[in-house]
């Protein structure tokens, strides 16, 4: 059994990581640390960890196998950098790095010392997901044309609520939205399925955004990807899609459209077909995103040392290269039209 240490005992880490560390039998969360060492403990708690830390260098003598960093993107660079030095393999979260220049000395620091860096694309590892990268490769609709993956959501409202009822901004939003917003925190799943679906790179890029809100980044994102082969994926993903309306609503999708046929999944529907010629054929649905296959998958990877279908660090640099210049390339064009729109805030008030 290997022995998991976790790195940011959060929000993502709560609903995400945790359960499915402890769901993986292969698996022991053993350590957790947070600069907050009551929050420390209470993830302790929670999930049955042996150790609760806040002090880094007690974490890294526990006696871990591995780390988990869930923590703010702005912090793993350096955490990946400790990482390395341990020399403790590293499944870390998205967006893997701030910059290129970041993710490429982490990637090098891990390499340099024979480790596996892997990055939290979950989305992988749906059944749809797997499902879909089998039906591509077997030909099931011809050669892929088209993708049209679209994710547009409220990121859970505008607003939360104080204790004696009144509301104030979201600081998990403002961090979503001054990291980057959101083809940086979300369309990064969606650029890596495209990549791993058609298993073809992405030569070309053209994005186009909208702001409803006042960050430096736009808050509904259009890009587009042509790939090595021919094919054009289009992504669409907003934060701002209901996020004041009382009653909120998503739309998640995949479409692939091919030479002999469509490959349809809809979330909201509880859709997931292939149609073809003769036959509409009616697959199994299931959520998006799984962290237990993902952790199923990296307990594979500590055991073999083979990366598999985990994304790499070289899948996360490249998956948040593309989110990245294209949210710079849409922030670039509007300034240049629309110099005072733009604000850089994270703490509007209601």
């Amino acid at each position: 059994m290997k022995r998991i240490g976790l790195i940011g005992c959060g929000a993502v880490a709560n609903f995400g990581h945790g359960p499915a560390i402890s769901a993986e039998p292969s698996l022991q969360l053993y350590s957790v640390l947070d600069p907050n060492l009551e929050k420390a403990i209470e993830y302790q708690t929670e999930f049955g960890a042996e150790h609760a830390f806040c002090d880094p260098e007690k974490f890294f003598r526990s006696g871990i196998d591995a780390v988990s960093i869930t923590s703010p993107a702005p912090t793993h660079r350096d955490i990946v950098l400790e990482c390395a030095s341990h020399g403790l393999p590293v499944l870390c979260e998205k967006p893997l790095a701030m910059t290129d220049e970041q993710a490429e000395e982490m990637i090098q620091a891990m390499d340099s010392q024979n480790l596996n860096l892997g990055v939290g694309f979950c989305y992988r590892f749906s059944p749809v997901a797997l499902k879909i990268k089998q039906l591509v490769e077997e030909g099931a609709i011809g050669a892929v044309r088209a993708l049209r993956l679209i994710y547009i959501w409220n990121l859970h409202g505008i607003y939360e609520w104080s204790e004696d009822g009144s509301p104030f901004y979201s600081p998990r939003r403002a961090e979503r939205m001054n990291e980057g917003g959101p083809m940086v925190d979300c369309g990064v799943h969606q650029i890596d399925l495209a990549r791993w679906w058609l298993q073809s790179e992405i030569i070309e890029t053209h994005a186009e955004g909208a702001w409803v809100e006042d960050f430096e980044a736009p808050d509904h994102i259009y890009l587009h990807l042509r790939h090595e082969n021919g094919a054009l994926s289009t992504i669409e993903t907003s934060y701002t899609y209901t996020h004041t309306a009382r009653d909120p609503i998503s739309h998640f999708t995949y479409q692939l459209i091919g030479t002999e046929g469509l490959i349809r999944y809809d979330r909201e529907a509880g859709v997931f077909e292939v149609r073809r010629k003769d036959h509409t054929e009616h697959l199994p649905w299931s959520h998006e995103k799984n962290f237990e296959g993902m952790y199923a998958e990296w307990a594979r990877v500590l055991e073999s040392g083979e990366m598999g279908n985990m994304p790499s660090g070289e899948d996360g640099l490249i998956a948040t290269r593309i989110a990245r210049q294209a949210t710079e390339d849409i922030i670039s064009r509007h300034q240049k039209i629309h110099p005072r729109l733009l604000l850089k805030t994270g703490n509007r008030n209601p």
